[in-house]
């Protein structure tokens, strides 16, 4: 399993300099959205730092539920929450547009054999039931 750099047990470590505080609000039916607040190692918050808006929601699908996350473009949690419903329908479609690029990546994979040795494989050389092959 591969392991991303500084998150072993041994190797990791905490960057004081880069702390938030983290607070979720609700309309306690499909919008949430978590404000991190830059803090310093102290718990004070650090003015020259700005605040990160997080939307989250779930989409009901076929499949069942799908988390979708996306940051929104605010300076405070009215503008966030305003921004909400035009951040769900991009994060959608950069969900769409990534599932779209690994069906095509997945489709470039089928490997079409080349000429088989001994005519496919075949005993005696053609392809079994078609006229002409041999």
């Amino acid at each position: 399993m591969a392991t991303r750099p500084g998150s072993t047990p041994d190797s990791m470590t905490v960057d004081l300099d880069n702390l938030y505080r983290e607070e979720v609000y609700s309309d306690l039916r499909a919008a949430s959205v978590r404000v991190l607040t830059p803090v310093k190692a102290d718990g004070t918050i650090d003015p020259d730092r700005p605040r990160h808006y997080i939307g989250d929601t779930q989409l009901m699908t076929q499949m069942g539920p799908i988390p979708v996350q996306f940051e929104l473009e605010a300076t405070n949690l009215r503008e966030a929450f305003e921004k909400f419903p035009q951040g769900v329908r991009e994060a959608v479609e950069r969900l769409n547009e990534r599932a779209r690029e690994m069906a095509r990546d997945e489709a470039s994979r089928i490997v079409v054999p080349s000429k088989m040795p001994g005519g496919g494989g075949l005993p005696g050389g053609g392809l079994a039931g078609i006229p002409g092959t041999r």
